[in-house]
């Protein structure tokens, strides 16, 4: 089911701050920045051992991501966890009745298979689920 973490998503406001700043204090690079149009949002992956940081700046003020930050600031948004079988791992959560953002996996960056879970069911954490 779970594999390992995969990243831990913060919300910015500006992707060139923060990924000048994650290589200015800790010496980290990001890899290419990506944008998501059906997200609306651009995105850098910093590599930190076997997990990633995911830097997330919104594109456009109805995103989520920009919504987020208006309503909580900058911060960390999400915790993501790699999973090995992203159909099984939902309808194993479904059939505990856990409560889900996606009911079905969507295309995340990177041609990831992704879902997210309800905060309301995860002791206030949004948590996506990954499938490489």
């Amino acid at each position: 089911m779970i594999l390992k973490i995969d990243h831990i998503g913060i919300a910015v406001n500006s992707l060139e701050d923060a990924v000048k700043l994650y290589s200015d204090m800790f010496g980290l690079e990001a890899e290419e920045v990506e944008t998501s149009e059906a997200q609306k949002i651009k995105v850098a992956m910093v590599q930190v051992g076997e997990n990633k940081i995911e830097l997330l700046e919104p594109t456009d003020s109805s995103s989520v991501i920009a919504r987020y930050i208006e309503k909580k600031g900058e911060g960390m948004h999400h915790l993501a966890l790699e999973v090995s079988n992203i159909e099984d791992t939902l309808k194993a959560l479904k059939e505990k009745g856990v409560p889900l953002i996606d009911s079905e996996p969507r295309t995340g960056v990177r041609g990831t298979r992704v879902v997210f879970l309800d905060p309301k069911g995860t002791q206030r954490v949004l948590i996506e689920l990954v499938e490489r």
